[in-house]
C-alpha cells in the first residue's frame, strides 16, 4: 500500500475545495475559446552573444532545432503552455532560487505570431564529471514538515553538495510529491531547495496533482505554475536525463494509476533519436515501472496505481541506450532490472511521513546520490544524519520472532550484484541468505499501528533486501560486511550477550 491519501481526503476537500473550483472553472472558460494556431520563433544564443546551433526546442508535443544562426522555428496551439529547450551539455541550470528554469510561457499576439529568446551561461567547470541527487517524496502537508525539511534533509543534502562541487557541477532531481495535497507549501519546499544550494529539477507525484477535476490534462496545471512543463529533458556531460508524468488521473476524487500518454512517448521518441545509441539515459517519473508488490505480498494482481500500465512500450524506446529510471513514490529503497532497464526506487526525504526517520522498509531516511564520469556511472543511498557508509544495519538473534535465533541485516540498496557476508568471532562464516521479511525496527515502531495515532497506514513493510544466518552457542562478536557492485565495501559489528 504506497498511497495514504484516502484517510485524509475529507480534511483535504474542507481545505481545498473552494480554490480547485474557482481554479477549475477559469481553467475551463478559457479553454471554452477558439483554439488558435500559434508559431513561435526565437534565437538561442550564449552570455557572450554566440549563436547556438542545434539546440532542441519543443511546446511538449513536437521537437525543432535550432539552425547555425541559432534561430528555430515552431508550429504550436494555444493548448500549448510553453516552449522550452533541452538544455546542452557544458552550460549551467537556468532558473531562480534553486529551480530549473528552462521555459518560458507562450505568449502571441492576435495573429498567433510570438517571439521567445533564450541565452545560456557556460559553465566553468568540465561536466563530464558531475553529480546527481534524488530526493523522492519530500512530501510536505504542514509547517512542521517544512521545518523538518530544513532541519534535517537540507543541511544533510548541501554539506554534501559543498564537498561534491569540489570535483563537478551537482544537481538536484525532486521525483514527485514534492507536497501532500498542499499548495501553499510549495513556497517552503522552493526555500528548501534553494537552500541546497544546487538547482533542481521537479516531477510530479500523484500528491502534486490538482483534484475535483474533469481530466488528466487539468491535473497539472497548478504544478505547471510552479515548476513548468510535466515532461522535459537536459544533458550534462554524456549523459541525457528525461523527466516523465506518468500519473493519471482520472477524475472522481482521488484517484490514478500509472501510466505514459502518448503524446508523451511521441514526444519521447523524438527526443531520445537525438541521442547518440549506448548513452545514459537516466528517466525520473513518481510511480515505479513495476514492482514486486505483488510477489512480496502474494497479491493476485498488481496495484495499478504503483506500476507504469504501458512501461513495455515505454522499455522499447529506450533499448538502445543505458537507461537507468530514477522513481519515488513507495517510501521504500528498491533497485530491479527488467527488460535491460534498471530502476531505482528511492527511500523517502520525509521518512514514515515525517513521523519518524525510517521507511516502511526499514530504509532510513535519505537520497540517491549518482556520480557520472564521462560514459561511467556509480551510486549509492545516502541517509540523513549518517556517513556515507552507513549502508546497513544488523540486529541480534531474537529480534524478528518469526526467524528464532536468527541474526538480521537489512542492507537498504542491495542489488544482485551486492555480496552479503558476515563474521562470528573474526572468522568468515560464507554469504548470508537472503529472504523476505520485515525488519524488526519497523515492527517495533509500527507493528500493530502507527504509534503516534496519526497514521493507520504506517506499517511494517516487507522487502527483499533481509538478510539471516543463524550463529553457533558463544559467538561474542557479529560483523556483517556488504560489497556494492563498484567495489565498496561496508561494514557493521554487533556484540552479542
Amino acid at each position: 500500500m504506497f498511497d495514504p491519501i484516502i484517510g485524509c481526503l475529507m480534511s483535504f476537500l474542507t481545505r481545498n475545495i473552494l480554490l480547485s473550483t474557482i481554479f477549475l472553472l477559469g481553467f475551463i472558460g478559457s479553454r471554452a475559446q477558439v483554439l488558435q494556431h500559434i508559431t513561435i520563433t526565437g534565437t538561442i544564443r550564449d552570455d557572450a552573444g554566440k549563436p547556438l546551433a542545434g539546440i532542441n526546442v519543443t511546446d511538449g508535443t513536437s521537437i525543432v532545432d535550432t539552425d547555425a544562426k541559432g534561430n528555430y522555428r515552431i508550429a504550436t496551439t494555444s493548448q500549448s503552455l510553453f516552449i522550452y529547450i533541452t538544455l546542452p551539455s557544458g552550460f549551467e541550470v537556468p532558473g531562480e532560487k534553486g529551480i530549473a528554469a528552462f521555459y518560458k510561457k507562450i505568449n502571441a499576439d492576435k495573429k498567433g505570431k510570438g517571439r521567445i529568446n533564450f541565452t545560456l551561461r557556460r559553465l566553468l567547470q568540465n561536466d563530464e564529471h558531475h553529480f546527481a541527487i534524488v530526493w523522492a517524496d519530500p512530501q510536505i502537508k504542514t509547517p512542521k514538515h517544512a521545518q523538518q525539511l530544513m532541519e534535517g534533509p537540507v543541511p544533510d543534502t548541501k554539506q554534501l553538495v559543498d564537498e561534491l562541487k569540489k570535483t563537478g557541477p551537482v544537481h538536484g532531481l525532486s521525483v514527485g510529491d514534492i507536497i501532500w495535497d498542499a499548495p501553499d507549501r510549495i513556497t517552503d519546499y522552493k526555500k528548501a531547495v534553494e537552500a541546497t544550494g544546487i538547482p533542481f529539477f521537479q516531477v510530479l507525484g500523484n500528491h502534486d496533482m490538482d483534484l475535483f477535476v474533469r481530466s488528466d490534462e487539468l491535473s497539472s496545471r497548478r504544478y505547471n505554475e510552479a515548476f513548468g512543463p510535466g515532461w522535459y529533458s537536459f544533458n550534462r556531460g554524456k549523459a541525457h536525463y528525461v523527466v516523465l508524468d506518468n500519473v493519471f488521473y482520472y477524475g472522481s476524487g482521488y484517484n490514478y494509476f500509472g501510466y505514459l500518454t502518448e503524446q508523451q512517448l511521441h514526444w519521447l521518441e523524438q527526443d531520445l533519436s537525438r541521442v547518440k545509441p549506448g548513452s545514459l539515459v537516466f528517466v525520473s517519473m513518481h510511480i515505479p515501472a513495476y514492482t514486486n508488490e505483488k510477489r512480496i505480498y502474494n497479491m493476485p494482481k498488481d496495484e495499478p496505481g504503483n506500476i507504469t500500465l504501458n512501461r513495455k512500450h515505454f522499455y522499447q524506446l529506450l533499448k538502445p541506450f543505458r537507461s537507468h529510471l530514477l522513481i519515488g513514490h513507495a517510501h521504500t529503497n528498491e533497485n530491479l532490472e527488467e527488460d535491460g532497464v534498471q530502476q531505482h526506487i528511492h527511500g523517502a526525504v520525509c521518512g514514515a511521513w515525517w513521523l519518524t526517520d525510517l521507511c516502511h522498509d526499514g530504509t532510513p531516511m535519505g537520497y540517491g546520490v549518482y556520480e557520472i564520469k564521462g560514459d561511467s556511472l556509480s551510486w549509492y543511498y545516502k541517509s540523513v544524519g549518517h556517513d556515507r557508509s552507513y549502508q546497513l544495519k544488523i540486529y541480534p538473534p531474537g529480534s524478528d520472532t518469526t526467524r528464532p535465533g536468527q541474526l538480521v541485516a537489512n542492507v537498504w540498496n542491495y542489488d544482485k550484484q551486492w555480496k552479503v557476508e558476515w563474521f562470528a568471532d573474526g572468522i568468515p562464516q560464507g554469504s548470508m541468505t537472503q529472504g523476505i521479511g520485515v525488519d524488526p525496527e519497523t515492527v517495533r515502531l509500527y507493528g500493530k499501528s502507527d504509534r503516534t495515532g496519526l497514521y493507520d497506514w504506517v506499517w511494517p513493510g516487507r522487502s527483499e533486501h533481509l538478510f539471516y544466518a543463524t550463529p553457533a552457542p558463544g559467538i561474542k562478536k557479529i560483523r556483517v560486511q556488504a560489497t556494492d557492485p563498484f567495489g565498496n565495501r561496508y561494514s557493521e559489528e554487533l556484540d552479542l550477550p
